[in-house]
């Protein structure tokens, strides 16, 4: 087991590491900006260190200061969390370099599917279905128009490095497709340095429908089951579930054979999530995230399985603790993402919390960073709390999730929490009748 982990990353993930790493009886070091200097991550750790100013690439960006934190501590591992440089292969390849472990998959499985071109590629080798598109990036209009004709409008331009709709545009018909291409590539060689892209088939309807895997470095792959995240709000998660409503178990099943034999393949190792579409029955390969999801909570709940533990076993050199015969889905699970945002406006909304109460009860955890008191920065993501709830059925979560809500206080800033309140009454959600594009129009009803 390793002697001391330096988790780089903030709030609610940096507790969430720091607690799987006390239970297994391993000190932690917090790294930190001055404007974290309170966060309950800080106080909590073990050791801190503070790496450099609020601007998140002069300090949890800052990948030489983060070095220098873990050797003049002493740590011999690093885990990333999730965000930051959590999918940044330079930065797993830098941490290995210098003698640490980086809890997370190798840094060539991370590049790989951090170009969502190379990733479909590697994928529909492995037998893995994809969104019908392009074979590849799409470097000219001419060849944009061929696709396009090819595949049937409407259709979607995305970038190959792209991420959190970012670079992503849906062109209707042959008329929108010229400005559609330019826009996409401008917006993705502002946000990722890199103007690739390639063009997918646009689904009307579809679920936004994510497979959970766990792999050691001895070969062994399992699945933990589906999440469904089709609540989104511009391509952003609000709220995720497991298991979708909309999948059986042989569905399930057989989604999780196809994904683990291709990733068993690829020789991948430590935990990644593969997101799919779901159309008529049809699942559609779409990107790869090779770390653990924000979300990941509510395949713990239904699982009963610690997933950042089982990512800092693999990391030692461990093999999985039980095969996929052993994996038992119990109950329902919802999870809501408590944003500082004006719940109308989506406008971020930082600020000093006044006064914080987390609800309580069987079946009810709160992942947050928050106290009374804590000053939320303007600097980074705006999520601040992750309420999830579990019980014996969906009706039955539903009802348990509506009781936390209206127990959890977050006074001194407004909240997503009145929006989560909506949704949880809606009949449409309590029916589980939802693709990605409900709630873009549920918010617009208000």
């Amino acid at each position: 087991m390793f002697h001391k982990i330096l988790i780089a990353n903030r709030g609610e993930i940096a507790l969430r590491v720091q607690r799987a790493c006390r239970e297994l009886g391993i000190p932690t070091v917090a790294v930190h900006s001055t404007a974290d200097a309170e966060a309950m991550h800080v106080r909590l750790a073990d050791e801190s260190v503070c790496i450099g100013p609020p601007p998140a690439r002069e300090s949890y960006l800052n990948i030489p200061a983060i070095l220098s934190a873990a050797a003049i501590t002493g740590a011999d591992a690093i885990h990333p969390g999730y965000g930051f440089l959590s999918e940044n292969a330079d930065f797993a390849e830098m941490v290995e370099a210098h003698g640490l472990t980086f809890i997370g998959p190798s840094p060539a499985h991370i590049r790989m599917m951090g170009d969502k071109i190379a990733a479909k590629t590697a994928m529909a080798a492995l037998g893995v279905p994809l969104v019908p598109g392009s074979d590849g990036e799409v470097t000219d209009l001419d060849q944009a128009r061929a696709v396009a004709a090819r595949i049937g409008y409407p259709v979607l331009i995305k970038a190959a490095a792209g991420g959190g709709g970012r670079g992503m545009k849906v062109a209707e018909d042959a008329a929108a497709l010229d400005d559609a291409w330019r826009m996409a590539r401008t917006e993705a060689r502002a946000a990722f340095g890199n103007d690739a892209v390639y063009l997918e088939k646009y689904l009307d309807r579809p679920r936004h429908i994510e497979l959970q895997i766990l792999a050691d470095s001895h070969g062994a792959v399992v699945h933990l089951g589906e999440r469904d995240c089709s609540l989104q709000r511009r391509h952003q998660k609000l709220l995720e579930e497991a298991p979708s409503p909309a999948l059986t178990a042989s569905q399930r099943s057989a989604l999780g054979e196809t994904v683990t034999a291709a990733l068993a393949q690829l020789g991948y190792r430590n935990a990644g999530t593969l997101e799919f579409l779901y159309q008529d029955g049809q699942f559609a390969f779409i990107e790869m995230n090779t770390r653990l999801q924000v979300e990941h909570p509510v395949t713990e709940m239904v699982c009963g399985i610690d997933l950042v533990r089982e990512q800092i076993r693999i990391a030692t050199g461990a093999r999985l603790g039980f095969t996929q015969q052993d994996v038992r889905f119990s109950g329902h699970a919802i999870e809501c993402r408590i944003n500082a945002e004006d719940p109308e406006t989506f406008m971020p909304t930082p600020g000093r919390i006044s006064a914080f109460h987390a609800p309580g009860g069987l079946g009810v955890r709160v992942d947050s960073a928050l106290y009374a008191g804590y000053m939320v920065p303007p600097f980074y993501d705006s999520l601040v709390a992750k309420l999830i709830v579990h019980a014996p059925t969906r009706p039955e979560a539903i009802g348990r999730l509506r009781r936390a809500i209206e127990e959890f206080a977050v006074l001194g800033i407004k909240t997503t929490l009145p929006l989560h309140r909506r949704i949880v009454d809606d009949p449409q959600f309590q029916a589980g009748d939802y693709t990605i594009h409900w709630l873009e129009r549920f918010v617009g009803q208000s």
